[in-house]
């Protein structure tokens, strides 16, 4: 199908630049998923792919070809928006056909596409129905068969799963993930939320402020995070981070009690971190671990989720069975596993172990 190639991506609206120097490789039929918080550029950098708004400096080639300057028709891709953008005076045949009309296809063959697209995307028996007919989750398939019947190159979807419902979003999840695996094309996907990017991707780029902070498998990012702000942005509830000292064989924080400090952590002034599931939480003060008062306990079925406040301010998320609860206001121990322990750098927040 594809392969993308991102050398040194600038863009500028007016004199505010956005994206700084972007370099990134995504491989033929490869799921390739941008997160990030809002405003972080991933949209942007979308945009630039689909030929939307223009590059400013760097160069975007698909298949080596350099497209920096060739219209977006002409790029073999397809975007799905937000929005749906669905023709509201056409019922769904029309608004599928409307594309792939306009490459100068046949009528067979127009016909034929969107047989099988209706077909992958179960929406035979809405052809005739105009959007305003069609439920939200059914709008959003209507837009991504439409862009199926083009059979494009790269398929381009802008977080077309944020205008639905928790139960819809699932449901069109997993329709993304089949069509991935039936079509095999090459999938760019913006979204702002992880189950999206950890569960379709085969691998996520994560932004911030115009850059790039890692680029990895969803188990990477997870289990290897390149610095404190991908260790705290994926993964939820977040990895909490404790600034600590490391002295005398203890990860101490002042005034609120130390923890034992593995050999291979460095001396001085660390920031550890650790995932819900490896911390483990006691009634009452004890000699060893931080001491802290219980926020909230959040119930969750199979376990729950203990929020807890540091005499040192910070706050520890800890998982527990379903069956212990902790009243709020009472005394507790946090302690962790040592094996488990993630090691940042304290100055720049780069991940040392």
């Amino acid at each position: 199908m594809a392969r993308l190639s991102l050398k040194k991506i600038v863009k500028r609206f007016k004199e505010t630049e956005v994206l700084h120097g972007i370099d990134l490789e995504i491989g033929d039929r490869e799921l390739m998923i941008f997160v990030g918080p809002s405003g972080c550029g991933k949209s942007t950098l979308l945009r630039l792919i689909a030929g939307l708004d223009p590059i400013s400096d760097g160069t975007l080639s698909i298949n080596d070809k350099v497209m920096n300057n060739v219209p977006p028709s002409k790029r073999g891709a397809a975007m799905v928006f937000q929005s749906y953008a669905l023709y509201p005076h056409m019922n769904v045949y029309e608004n599928m056909a409307f594309g792939a009309r306009l490459m100068g296809l046949s009528k067979d063959e127009v016909k034929r596409r969107i047989a099988e697209a209706s077909r992958m995307l179960r929406l035979e028996e809405y052809l005739d129905r105009k959007p305003r007919q069609l439920s939200g989750g059914q709008r959003q398939r209507v837009a991504i068969a439409r862009a199926v019947v083009r059979k494009p190159d790269v398929f381009l979807l802008d977080e077309p799963l944020s205008n639905l419902d928790a139960a819809l979003r699932a449901d069109v999840r997993l329709e993304i993930a089949r069509l991935h695996r039936e079509i095999g094309g090459t999938m760019i996907y913006v979204t702002h939320d992880q189950v999206e990017a950890m569960t379709l991707a085969d691998r996520i780029v994560v932004m911030n402020n115009g850059y790039i902070e890692q680029v990895g498998s969803p188990r990477e990012l997870f289990e290897t995070p390149a610095n404190t702000f991908v260790a705290t942005f994926i993964g939820s509830p977040k990895m909490t981070l404790l600034n600590v000292a490391n002295e005398n064989g203890k990860l101490a924080i002042a005034g609120t009690g130390a923890i034992d400090a593995p050999e291979r952590f460095e001396q001085g002034a660390l920031t550890i971190g650790a995932r819900p599931d490896n911390f483990e939480l006691e009634a009452g003060h004890g000699e060893d671990g931080f001491a802290g008062k219980v926020i909230y306990t959040e119930y969750l079925g199979d376990d729950s989720y203990v929020y807890v406040r540091l005499r040192s301010g910070e706050q520890v998320t800890v998982r527990v069975p379903q069956s212990i609860f902790f009243d709020a206001d009472a005394d507790v121990t946090v302690t962790a596993k040592l094996d488990t322990l993630h090691v940042f750098d304290r100055a720049s927040g780069l991940r040392v172990s």
